[in-house]
């Protein structure tokens, strides 16, 4: 695993927010397995199981919220990272319609907090910042969102992701430009999935809840149309694009998106028949529409430019993402072994099938 990315993370110093959470989780293992020194700042988990504390992963993990600017600063500072990472966040659409307030705190001052965080701590190099897909103001258009398009977001969610990316820019062109001592950008993700993510109101975490209760799923929109994708895909973009950050800097700064490639994009209710499919159980209705709230129907994003000048594309098509899912929920619901070593079988297999298809970072 160590040879992955050229070797870059071997001996590396990385500092993750929000590493309690789902991606951050499995951030921290495949740097942990890579041979880097990671220590995590974040939150307790928010979920019951949680992918963190069923790992029991054995790096530095700190309590705080990043909202606090001084606890975050003095976390980072005391480590000397040499890359850092910025997951923590309120990840919820509909979460951010009921406390709209700690939505926008989180993700806009969290991001200002991380930034000036980075700023005080000239050990570090490389600072990526993750926002989301749902960054860019969504029109609805058949084709997906490029790099150069307009921020925004109606829902509170998707604006408070829209500022982040917004005041990412900000510090890249004040801060950050002149004197090239550290490179910083940020990445833009589709709808991650895999096991692991328990969160409330996710189609993923819903449809296995459902079939351990015997119930049938509620899908809100069988139609809208998301980038799926399995939550290793983006993970290897953020480090293909730490490491290029590393060795040819600001080239590369920016805002970089990382999603499936056009042709696979595909509805819920296409996600949801193959995981029945996958797990040969499971069954689904539509609830009314009056009074839900307002979700996007049509969202996809543009990898071209990720393709073009990172070398890099997804490794698994729609049915193995889907597979892959399946399998990281089953073993854990059915307790197949432990789950750490579980999680590093499939990080392994999906390296494997990287190298296989010649993905480059494999």
């Amino acid at each position: 695993m160590e040879n992955l990315f050229d070797g870059i993370f071997a001996g590396k110093r990385v500092f993750i927010t929000g590493h309690t959470g789902f991606k951050g989780s499995w951030l921290a293992l495949w740097l942990n397995q890579m041979g880097a020194t990671v220590k995590g700042y974040a939150l307790p988990p928010n979920t019951q199981p949680s992918n963190w504390e069923s790992m029991h992963l054995d790096i530095e993990s700190v309590v705080g919220d990043v909202r606090d600017k001084n606890h975050l600063a003095a976390e980072m500072t005391s480590f000397k990272p040499d890359i850092a990472f910025h997951l923590a966040a309120q990840p919820i659409v509909l979460e951010s319609y009921n406390n709209p307030q700690t939505t926008f705190e989180t993700n806009l001052m969290g991001t200002v907090n991380f930034f000036e965080a980075v700023r005080n701590t000239p050990e570090v190099k490389v600072a990526i910042n993750i926002t989301s897909d749902k960054c860019y103001q969504n029109n609805e258009w058949v084709w997906g969102y490029r790099e150069n398009e307009p921020m925004g977001g109606d829902d509170p969610y998707s604006a408070s992701k829209g500022c982040s990316e917004l005041i990412t820019h900000s510090y890249l062109k004040s801060f950050f430009s002149a004197d090239g001592s550290c490179h910083i950008a940020s990445a833009r993700a589709g709808n991650v999935i895999g096991g692991g993510d328990w969160a409330n109101y996710r189609i993923l975490p819903d449809f296995f809840r459902a079939i351990q209760k015997n119930e049938k799923l509620e899908i809100r929109n069988p139609l809208a149309t998301r980038p799926w994708q399995h939550v290793l895909e983006p993970l290897s973009g953020y480090l293909l694009l730490a490491k290029k950050l590393w060795c040819e800097g600001k080239t590369f700064s920016g805002g970089w998106n990382f999603g499936p490639i056009a042709n696979e994009q595909h509805s819920v209710r296409e996600l949801v028949d193959l995981l029945i499919q996958c797990v040969g159980q499971g069954d689904y209705y539509t609830p009314d529409k009056d009074g839900l709230l307002h979700e996007a129907t049509l969202l996809g994003l543009d990898v071209s430019k990720a393709a073009l000048h990172l070398q890099w594309k997804p490794v698994l098509n729609f049915e193995e993402t889907a597979e892959f899912t399946a399998r990281g929920y089953l073993d854990e619901i059915n307790g197949n072994g432990t789950l750490t070593d579980k999680r590093i079988e499939q990080l392994k297999e999906y390296s494997k099938l990287a190298k296989e298809r010649k993905i480059v970072w494999s």
